[in-house]
């Protein structure tokens, strides 16, 4: 029995020989690469798949922001604005008439009551010199009158001229006075009217607009769409610059008369304006909820010019 035993223990054929003389991996090795495997794999995707941690909060600012493009800052209330001219016109004709010379250009500076331009006046002098024509014959009218009555006068006085002809010639004499006075009258009109033939500026300034040129139609009123001109140039009074900031509400308590101001122009950051509040507004926005504030320059620069943005800082009264 044993001799059997020994010769099937002899025929047994052992695996890890077999494939150890094949040059094979033993069996277990193929699920250790795999498992090797899926653990690298793994790895790679949760090297991948980490979440990225959150960026830091941002850093806390010193101010806040409010409606109105106003802030309170560590240094004192901020707003934003424009500068702007109190005495500003766009200057147009009284009258309807034909451009005949147009003698400003933009950048001009011009003085208060000189001529900008001129329309023609063939008709207004006509009736100008049709009215002086009838004045004068008004005053001879008067004349003649006047020596009418001086006449009767004195022949009434001497019994030659009765009740009825001195009443007589003292009405004719009324009536040329009447009729002398509406004569110059109407004379004084025809040349005031002559006289709006030439636009004149209302006060001195710059020229910052010049929107019609000779031959062009010009009228008080828009009576022919684009064909007729309604204006001939635009004015600003450098002298009245300022500023205007609108102020949220919830500070406005801040800003008051006099308050000292420094002005930043948005084309010159690196220069500063001083400057005060002229005035509050008493009219809130609604819509905004801010309050316009006036602001005045200490002393005007060429280099302000109107409708130029600017931020303001408004100054605590102990600095």
């Amino acid at each position: 029995m044993s001799e059997k035993s020994d010769l099937l223990k002899s025929l047994r054929i052992e695996r890890g020989d077999e494939e150890a003389a094949e040059g094979r991996a033993p069996g277990w090795a193929a699920p250790a690469a795999a498992g090797a495997a899926m653990l690298l794999v793994g790895g790679l995707a949760g090297w991948f798949l980490k979440p990225v941690p959150p960026p830091p909060p941002p850093a806390p600012v010193e101010s806040t922001q409010t409606a109105g493009g106003s802030s309170v800052a560590a240094g004192g209330l901020v707003a934003s604005g424009y500068v702007v001219a109190r005495r500003q016109a766009t200057v147009a004709a009284e009258v309807t008439g034909r451009l005949l010379e147009v003698r400003i250009e933009e950048g001009q500076r011009v003085r208060r009551g000189e001529v900008l331009a001129v329309l023609e006046p063939t008709l207004a002098r006509a009736d100008v010199a049709s009215a002086r024509a009838r004045a004068a014959a008004g005053d001879a009218d008067l004349a003649e009158a006047q020596r009418v009555l001086d006449r009767t006068r004195a022949l009434s006085q001497q019994g030659y001229a009765s009740n009825a002809a001195l009443t007589a010639a003292q009405s004719r004499y009324d009536q040329a006075v009447a009729q002398r006075n509406a004569a110059r009258s109407e004379a004084q009109r025809a040349s005031a009217q002559l006289s709006r033939y030439e636009i004149r500026a209302p006060f001195s300034g710059v020229v910052v607009n010049k929107s019609a040129q000779p031959g062009e139609i010009i009228s008080p009123v828009s009576a022919g769409g684009g064909f007729t001109r309604t204006g001939v140039c635009t004015i600003v009074d450098m002298a009245s610059l300022e500023i205007e900031v609108d102020v949220s509400e919830a500070y406005i308590a801040r800003v008051s008369e006099g308050q000292r101001v420094e002005a930043v122009l948005d084309a010159y950051p690196d220069v500063t304006f001083p400057a005060r509040v002229i005035a509050t507004i008493p009219s809130a926005d609604r819509s905004r909820a801010t309050v316009r504030v006036r602001i005045g320059f200490d002393q005007l620069d060429p280099r302000i010019l109107p409708e130029m943005a600017i931020s303001v800082r408004f100054l605590d009264p102990a600095s």
